[in-house]
């Protein structure tokens, strides 16, 4: 399926652009050229950079011995 219409960018493409270290909306664009057109696919590039760079909530969990 397709997460940006104007780059013709598929939803796979997009995850391996995160997966492979963009962490910007620009640097999606430059990579692969999803979010330079009419925007649309903004708010999904959005979701998953939000998931690509939060941390587990196990991450956040206090160590102990």
């Amino acid at each position: 399926m397709y997460a940006c219409i104007c780059a013709a960018v598929t939803e796979t493409e997009l995850r391996s652009c995160v997966a492979d270290g963009a962490r910007t909306i620009d640097e999606v664009g430059d990579r692969c050229g999803a979010g330079t057109g009419c925007g649309t696919c903004v708010p999904r590039i959005e979701a998953l950079l939000a998931a690509a760079t939060s941390s587990s909530e196990l991450s956040r969990l206090p160590l102990t011995a």
